[in-house]
C-alpha cells in the first residue's frame, strides 16, 4: 500500500445550523447538493452568502452540507485581511474565542459572535489508515509535498481520526499556493 495520502485545498467556505439556514435562505429551506466532497455525506450546495467583515465583504461563499451545530466560517489569513478580522487558527467546532461576523443572504441576515476561524491543517484518516500510517487521534505530525518548484514540509498537521472519514489531507489556500499544490498533489508523513 502507498505510503501517500492525496492532499485537498479546502477554499473558504461556511457550515450553517438549521436555524441560520432558514434565517439566511427562508423559512423550510434546504441545503441543496451542487456536489459531493471527499469525505463521507458532506458536499458543497449551491447556496452562497456574502461574509461582512469590520473592513470589507467577501461575496459568492460556498456553503456546504450537510447542517451543523454551529455556524463556523473557515477562510484563509489573506481572506482575514480583506475581512479585516484576526481569526484563530484552529481545528472545525473549536470556535470559543473566535471572531464576529455577518452572513447575509437572500432572505435575512445572522451576526455571529464567533465562529470566524483559519482551518487548522489536518489529516482525516479511518481507523484501519491511522494504524497503517502509525498515528492517533490528534496526534500532531509534518508532511513532505513534493511540487513543481515549490515542495515544502508542512508542520503541526493534526492528524483526525474517524471511521466517518476519508484519507486525505486538507490545506487552505494560502497554503496551497506557498506550495504549488494545483491539481493532483500527494503528501508523505515525515520524520521532524
Amino acid at each position: 500500500m502507498s505510503d501517500k495520502f492525496i492532499v485537498e485545498t479546502s477554499a473558504r467556505h461556511i457550515h450553517l445550523t438549521k436555524e441560520d439556514v432558514e434565517t439566511l435562505f427562508g423559512k423550510g429551506h434546504e441545503l441543496t447538493v451542487k456536489k459531493m466532497l471527499s469525505q463521507p455525506g458532506q458536499f458543497a450546495s449551491e447556496e452562497k452568502l456574502t461574509v461582512v467583515g469590520p473592513k470589507k465583504s467577501i461575496e459568492r461563499v460556498s456553503v456546504l452540507g450537510p447542517v451543523r451545530s454551529q455556524t463556523q466560517v473557515e477562510v484563509s489569513f489573506t481572506d482575514a485581511r480583506t475581512l479585516g478580522l484576526t481569526p484563530p487558527v484552529r481545528e472545525s467546532g473549536d470556535l470559543e474565542g473566535s471572531c464576529p461576523c455577518k452572513l447575509v443572504g437572500p432572505c435575512g441576515e445572522v451576526d455571529i459572535d464567533c465562529g470566524v476561524i483559519v482551518a487548522k491543517r489536518h489529516i482525516h484518516f479511518t481507523p484501519e489508515d491511522a494504524e497503517r500510517f502509525g498515528v492517533h487521534d490528534k496526534d500532531i505530525v509534518s508532511v513532505k509535498l513534493d511540487t513543481n518548484g515549490r515542495s515544502l514540509v508542512f508542520g503541526d498537521v493534526v492528524c483526525r481520526v474517524s471511521s466517518t472519514y476519508a484519507l486525505a489531507m486538507h490545506i487552505d489556500t494560502d497554503e496551497a499556493n506557498a506550495a504549488s499544490a494545483f491539481g493532483e498533489v500527494w503528501g508523505e508523513i515525515v520524520a521532524d
